[in-house]
């Protein structure tokens, strides 16, 4: 056979006719030849060869997957599959993937579905040899929040004290530890406990706490693993972990390839075959179902959507800082969502680059370019630097660097946060930029800019592939937002948002969302035939009426029932025929037991056989005790008639507060009503504003409003933290500075519903509240659970049925006292991103 450069090349040149079947572009030819040649220098065939082969076997079974980051800058990468953006669609760097000079093997990164990576990681273990193979490991360093956990445990202060310490500090925080920490805490800096608890944590943080696996790092050998490098056990038996780090692999020139896990292609791959299976129509040019490839581009309907922010579940736009930027950004093309995924980074945000493109964009300014040549680098992005590519350009045809001078400067813009090192390059720059004409001024402003990219800036390779997905998962929530919901729900855990949020935004888009029910659901969520009516639309959607194109209900699957186990479940379908008729006909066929009939019954799952949860709950406790014989059919243990003659229960009804609070601690969503809802007269008389009505609120008005607490995020070293809140009509963003932060830092952090006053600003669409009061107003919850009344017991001419149904009366009382009135500790707490 072929020798491992003959072979690449033969995939390269057969996937280019296949990526171009009008014609390979000069260009490209060109640029495969470079790189073909530069790979067969450094000796690199085969770790790409390796590469395209996970990719192909991935592939072949339906997995869906695809390369990112400076991967993407690979013309061949892009020719043999790896990769789906073609580098000459960015015009994008070569030597940010690969340099002669630093001489080391590329770094490939490829997404694969993350509920099938499993399949991937066993292909690779079972084709190169579990004795060449492992993970690579990854250093887990000290952050304040652990620093400080550990340091008062081993100082023995008690658990409740450390977990209000924690509760109160980001949970990637690596900022020192102080007074203002303290306060929000209940430390006092005063004891001299207290004071050294602190000034202990703050000085481990940084410091290596542990080793464990990298996300996906895999180090491939040709000879035994174990004769090369430290190898250790992992806790699942088969799988083993070197005790390096990337870095440490990279110093010895080990090849490692990246094999990741990405929510978003699991719930795209999900989507489209949901859509295939109940959208025939929906088809390719060509008429075959459509691949994430075939997706129609372009399509300002989308674009649409974008510039509205409705993105809410969508890939990496969906935060409330991305979300704050789409109206003002405006994308209309896919360049657009490149640009829109990196700029809403630290390293833009640092290097003052956002403010000036937007202006630009705008039409408030006109783009700068001292000289033509930086007009070709930064003419995409109106003369701003937005990615790592376009710095590595300047440093080379303006500052006078070398390709891989500038890799280097690459390298240490990666690595800044940890070395520090990207300083070194500065005088460098500023003199080669001088040299060749530039103003000094000039010269310094860019090497900021620059010098913000240590604060994590995106490759433009990277973006792009990311852009892709954007676009992709905006195309289905368009269109067919019944498929995305589903598709997303039975891919959770992911994104920003909890699944209460991601059925409610699919319900204000006129999506039909069905609860739980024994009859009806699977273990997935699912799609069920349903009259698609526009008028459900909430009016601030309207645009989208003649858009959607949905004709299915969204049927709720058993996976949103806490508790309980798949492959239980999909036995109980599978016994359940034509349907079950009675709890005790579930428990007789379904195979499954008391204690998950009685999750069912908490998850309101009986409605189909007439039973509300109250009426189920009862009906499950009747089954406590009874022997596995009595399993037998009715004819067998005739003594169990009589059992049957249990005197009639009236059951009072269960108050719609207490079905929600349910709900939430069994689903963690209520389809019945939102929480909020039960507060709205309170809230009214507080003088608090619904959320809808933000819209009228004038620009620079003080306001108040409130809601559940859904997202709390505090971009890299960004000075503000965005906060989501929820009523039951719409969301408020709510941003708040350091100085209110102080002061407020407990209940920002552990509250679950809030008041927050402020001055409402409005620009572009884009409403926010920044605060200057908040209030937590959690305990109002407690509303909506209402003291259970006396269960009234109606004889039915059974000497031992009141005894029987006495007993059976108590658990009920029980159940509903196990919430003790807490309503609040059931709703969510919000999730933290950085």
């Amino acid at each position: 056979g072929l020798g491992p450069q003959a072979e690449l090349e033969r995939l390269a040149r057969e996937g280019a006719a296949v990526r171009y079947p009008a014609g390979i572009p000069e260009e490209v030819l060109r640029r495969i030849g470079s790189e073909l040649a530069l790979i067969e220098r450094l000796n690199y065939a085969r770790y790409f060869l390796t590469v395209h082969d996970i990719v192909k076997f991935a592939r072949s079974k339906g997995i869906l997957c695809q390369g990112r980051g400076s991967a993407a800058n690979s013309v061949i990468c892009f020719c043999i599959g790896i990769t789906e953006v073609g580098p000459d669609r960015i015009d994008a760097l070569f030597e940010r993937f690969i340099s002669e000079k630093r001489n080391e093997p590329p770094d490939i990164d490829v997404d694969f579905e993350h509920e099938r990576r499993d399949e991937v990681i066993a292909y690779i273990y079972e084709k190169y040899s579990a004795k060449r193979t492992a993970l690579a490991a990854a250093v887990i360093s000290y952050r304040g929040r652990s620093a400080l956990r550990e340091v008062a445990k081993a100082m023995g202060l008690s658990e409740d004290v450390r977990s209000a310490l924690s509760s109160t500090i980001w949970g990637w925080s690596t900022s020192e530890l102080g007074e203002r920490e303290a306060n929000a805490g209940g430390l006092d800096r005063a004891d001299p406990l207290s004071r050294q608890v602190l000034e202990r944590a703050n000085e481990i943080i940084g410091f290596p706490r542990h080793l464990s696996q990298h996300v996906g790092g895999f180090v491939i050998t040709r000879d035994r693993l174990d004769e090369v490098v430290p190898i250790v056990k992992t806790a699942m038996e088969e799988r083993k972990m070197v005790e390096w780090d990337k870095d440490d692999l990279d110093a010895v020139k080990i090849l490692k390839v990246d094999v990741l896990a990405l929510g978003m292609l699991t719930c795209l791959k999900r989507a489209l075959t949901l859509l295939t299976h109940h959208y025939p129509q929906a088809r390719d040019k060509y008429g075959r179902p459509h691949q994430l490839s075939s997706l129609p581009p372009e399509d300002p309907r989308v674009y649409d959507m974008i510039c509205r922010a409705d993105t809410l579940g969508v890939f990496q736009i969906e935060s409330r800082a991305q979300m704050s930027m789409l109206p003002r950004l405006q994308p209309r093309e896919f360049y657009d969502l490149v640009i829109e995924v990196a700029i809403v980074r630290p390293g833009p945000i640092q290097g003052d680059m956002v403010h000036p493109y937007l202006r630009r964009r705008q039409g408030k300014e006109q783009a700068e370019y001292p000289k033509p040549e930086l007009k070709e680098i930064l003419g995409k992005t109106l003369g701003v630097p937005l990615f790592q590519e376009q710095a590595m350009k300047i440093a080379i045809v303006a500052g006078g660097f070398q390709p891989g001078e500038a890799d280097e400067l690459r390298r240490a813009m990666a690595t800044f946060k940890r070395t520090g090192t990207i300083g070194n390059y500065r005088q460098r720059m500023i003199d080669g930029m001088v040299d060749k004409g530039y103003q000094k001024e000039f010269a310094e402003r860019c090497f900021k800019q620059i010098e913000g990219f240590g604060e994590y800036g995106f490759p433009e390779s990277h973006a792009a592939s990311f852009a892709l997905l954007v676009y992709a998962s905006c195309w289905f929530k368009t269109f067919y937002p019944d498929v995305f919901c589903a598709a997303i729900l039975n891919s959770q855990p992911m994104g920003f948002y909890q699944p209460a949020q991601l059925v409610r935004d699919a319900r204000d888009h006129g999506v039909e969302v069905r609860e739980v029910d024994i009859n009806h659901s699977v273990w997935d969520c699912r799609l069920e035939e349903a009259r698609f009516d526009p008028s459900r639309i909430l009016e601030r959607h309207a645009s989208m009426r003649g858009v959607i194109e949905t004709a299915h209900a969204v049927r709720l699957g058993f996976r949103q029932i806490k508790g309980l186990s798949e492959e239980g479940m999909e036995a109980a379908v599978a016994r359940r025929g034509d349907g079950y008729r009675s709890v005790r006909d579930v428990w007789l066929r379904s195979g499954l037991d008391v204690g998950e009939i009685e999750r069912l019954a908490q998850a309101d799952a009986f409605r189909s056989l007439g039973l509300d949860r109250r009426a189920a709950l009862w009906e499950v406790r009747a089954l406590d005790g009874r022997s596995a014989a009595e399993k037998l059919p009715l004819f067998d243990q005739p003594t169990l008639r009589l059992r049957e003659l249990e005197p009639e229960t009236k059951l009072p009804k269960m108050p719609l507060g207490e079905h929600v609070v349910h709900d939430y601690r069994s689903l963690g969503l209520s389809l019945k009503e939102h929480p909020v809802a039960f507060l709205r007269e309170r809230l009214d008389r507080a003088g608090i504003t619904p959320n809808v009505r933000l819209p009228s609120v004038r620009d620079g008005r003080r306001v108040t409003v409130a809601g559940l607490v859904l997202v709390r995020q505090r971009p890299g070293k960004g000075n503000a933290i965005f906060l989501t809140l929820e009523d039951e009509k719409a969301i408020a963003n709510v941003i708040i500075w350091p100085r209110v932060f102080d002061r407020f830092r407990s209940i920002v952090m552990g509250a679950r519903f809030i008041r927050v006053t402020g001055k409402l600003q409005q620009e572009s669409d884009v409403i926010h509240i920044v605060a200057d009061r908040i209030e937590d107003l959690t305990p109002w919850l407690s509303v909506l659970l209402q003291e259970p009344p006396t269960i009234e017991h109606q004889p039915a001419g059974s000497s031992n049925g009141p005894e029987r149904s006495a007993n059976r009366g108590l658990p009920v009382r029980q159940h509903v006292d196990a919430l003790s009135g807490a309503a609040q500790q059931v709703m969510p707490k919000g999730r933290n991103f950085q």
